[in-house]
């Protein structure tokens, strides 16, 4: 297929992207590298594919116009905001997809707080921009990136895709909540195919500077404390970036189609009579913080200091995912271990930021 993969520069995006492209997809990458954080954790992403040779040559990427891989010309990239309409129709039209996976999105719920209007803009505009496109050149197979995020005061465990989330607690996951109301929308209105996922805590190699797993590394290698909130009393449905790709794949091979028995007095809450559908996407094993942070102290060996605080606003206390319906119809089965997916990690990170295999630092 020819495929477009918002969000490429992003952790989860640059990881799916080169999945794509090893068996065989031609595969267009979309990101518009905003400085929400260390962009050369961006520009490395793009390295490893292939679209950059090295940092500075990333920075004079020009905005909208397609690069080609250097290891893969079944990749190109394209600089580009989501809100940019016109340029986004330009490359709808040119390219003509057989499917579009968008993961470009302002992240991070804490950021919401202090900065409602990038949300506003990437996450709402962005999306119905990308509906749009869909809708004008036949795109009808279209899967996005929603969030566990959209539970919010939902207390009842495990998370399930047919709870009610209509309390979320940040704008973040209000902003989630609207794209699948939005798709279910245009799944209704024009037949495409829309499959939402709700992710629950993604980490691994290339994870999220903003994260909890990179701040706490970061932290550990400096001597640093680091700030457990909820007093290290949260629970994280914790998941490997490769078992994640592997589910976002299967959503991509699989378009959503209509529930044929569904109703609008009894029917579920995740699929419609339209082709909508909405899947949770986690490990369905919940970690304690306190467990997770062990785990780094037992690859890096050594112990962090601790700074205990409260919760944050716009945070949940606990997320466990329910992925039944995915294993179900896809046979989605997350396999490593939380301590496994750890290593990696700093693995990544030692090699990444200049440290040999003790956490000395080496350049």
């Amino acid at each position: 297929m020819k495929i477009l993969v918002t969000g490429t520069a992003g952790f989860i995006g640059s990881h799916l992207a080169i999945k794509l492209l090893e068996r065989g997809d031609e595969v267009i990458g979309l990101d518009n590298i905003n400085d929400y954080y260390d962009v050369n954790v961006k520009y490395g992403r793009l390295q490893r594919a292939g679209i950059i040779n090295a940092f500075e040559e990333g920075k004079n990427i020009v905005y909208g116009e397609l690069i080609t891989s250097k290891i893969d010309k079944n990749y190109k990239f394209i600089k580009l905001n989501l809100e940019d309409k016109e340029v986004l129709m330009k490359l709808f039209k040119e390219q003509k997809f057989d499917a579009v996976c968008n993961l470009a999105a302002q992240a991070g719920v804490r950021y919401s707080l202090t900065n409602p209007d990038a949300y506003m803009q990437s996450n709402i505009i962005g999306f119905m921009n990308i509906l749009e496109s869909c809708r004008h050149n036949v795109v009808k197979n279209l899967s996005y990136a929603s969030s566990s995020s959209v539970y919010g005061l939902n207390e009842e465990l495990p998370f399930s895709t047919n709870h009610n989330v209509d309390h979320p607690i940040s704008l973040y996951a209000a902003s989630k909540k609207s794209n699948e109301l939005m798709a279910h929308t245009y799944s209704h209105l024009f037949g495409i195919s829309t499959t939402g996922l709700r992710f629950f805590t993604v980490y691994g190699p290339w994870g999220r500077p903003d994260m909890a797993l990179f701040l706490f590394t970061k932290a550990a290698l400096e001597g640093k404390k680091i700030d457990v909130f909820n007093n290290g009393e949260m629970l994280r449905d914790f998941t490997y970036i490769d078992d994640i790709v592997e589910g976002v794949i299967r959503v991509i091979d699989n378009p959503a189609k209509k529930d044929e028995k569904w109703n609008g007095k009894t029917g579920q809450i995740s699929t419609s009579s339209a082709p909508y559908k909405v899947y949770n996407i986690g490990n369905n094993n919940p970690v304690k913080l306190m467990d997770f942070i062990t785990a780094i102290e037992n690859k890096l060996g050594k112990i962090i200091d601790k700074n205990m605080m409260p919760i944050q606003a716009g945070d949940v206390p606990a997320t466990y995912a329910d992925v039944s319906d995915l294993v179900q119809d896809l046979d989605y089965k997350p396999a490593t271990p939380i301590q496994d997916g750890i290593n990696r990690f700093v693995d990544w990170y030692l090699e990444f930021f200049g440290y040999d295999k003790k956490g000395n630092k080496i350049r």
